[in-house]
């Protein structure tokens, strides 16, 4: 079977990722598809819209496929990942200014790169298994795949929260925060499915709606906002640390098993894109970081201690807690002839 599905269904241009037994996590092959279909699909009248699903019942896409970028970052070959972070960034962004409505289907895991494919379209669909997040911090990277700018558009300060903390959310959660526009229940999507490939018509996504029980968002979004409003991540630690609550005490936990540089930079990025609406800017800002993350940052020591050892005890270039202003800023440079070019 092939890692992904493309193909034209009744009224429906149609993604399928097909690697359930991998979560389908994105490949660099599986980005260069959803593109051409992109390309292909964009001035074809009979396709009316888009509508972007996943195999298995586990995960819609639980990230990005880092295995060989992180083989070839051991060889200190960088290009590799360099090209891979490119071209998906740049399918990112084709789907972000897709002129017709695209729809998804997230059950279960959607995170990292999972979220460039299935968080930029126009109609995004979430059911009862949905987990959403972007972890990036915890392997020494930083909110990517045009993630950074859904975080800066979020409510208060939660994206400074989700992005630092990588907190998964649930349906209601994914809605409020900005991951996701509508809850339908996951035994409804075959039937919507059904009329959307026979009728095209986007606005039955709208009809069949229902509300999500309440996440914990709303809840904590006090808090988040009193302790996560900080300048950069040094002021967030120490507004945390002056009181002893539960939300501080999990926070504070989140916080610990991260890699601080890629949190400090994650602050830094949602400050500089809110009240942006251009994922361009976004994309351009994540590859500065992504750019530079194998040698002069911790995603090689975060994919060693998350995927390859899994000893869950990376050891990053910083405590928490360090000053890292000044290497924030380096992170976040210019590239000059590197910039990203979409």
């Amino acid at each position: 079977m092939a890692e992904i599905d493309i193909r034209k269904d009744g009224r429906l241009g149609r993604i399928t990722l097909n690697r359930p037994e991998a979560l389908n996590a994105l490949t660099y092959e599986m980005c260069l598809e959803i593109e051409k279909a992109l390309d292909a699909w964009r001035e074809d009248d009979d396709v009316k819209m888009l509508l972007i699903d996943a195999a298995g019942d586990r995960a819609f896409c639980a990230g990005g496929d880092i295995a060989e970028m992180y083989a070839s970052g051991k060889r200190g070959d960088y290009e590799y990942g360099r090209r891979f972070w490119r071209d998906e960034y740049r399918m990112n962004a084709k789907l972000f200014e897709f002129p017709k409505p695209v729809a998804s289907l997230m059950q279960g895991f959607t995170m990292g790169g999972g979220v460039g494919v299935g968080c930029h379209g126009s109609h995004r669909i979430v059911g009862e298994s949905s987990q959403i997040a972007m972890p990036e911090c915890g392997i020494g990277l930083v909110p990517d795949v045009g993630g950074s700018l859904i975080l800066a558009r979020a409510p208060g300060r939660l994206g400074e929260y989700i992005g630092t903390t990588g907190a998964r959310l649930g349906a209601d959660d994914a809605i409020y925060a900005g991951f996701a526009d509508y809850y339908i229940p996951e035994s409804d999507w075959p039937a919507l499915t059904a009329v959307l490939v026979e009728s095209g018509d986007w606005t039955l996504i709208d009809q069949a709606a229902q509300t999500a029980v309440e996440g914990r968002l709303k809840g904590q979004e006090a808090e988040i906002n009193k302790h996560f409003g900080g300048e950069s991540l040094g002021d967030i630690l120490r507004s945390l640390q002056s009181e002893d609550t539960d939300f501080t005490s999990a926070a504070l936990r989140s916080l610990g098993r991260n890699a601080p540089l890629s949190m400090g930079c994650t602050v830094e990025m949602v400050h500089r894109l809110r009240g942006t609406d251009d994922i361009r800017r976004a994309l351009d800002l994540e590859y500065r970081y992504t750019f530079r993350s194998m040698e002069h940052a911790d995603f090689i020591e975060g994919i060693r201690a998350a995927i390859i050892d899994k000893d869950r005890k990376p050891e990053w270039k910083h405590k928490l807690g360090d000053p890292i202003d000044a290497d924030v800023t380096k992170m976040l440079l210019p590239l000059g002839a590197d910039a990203l070019k979409l």
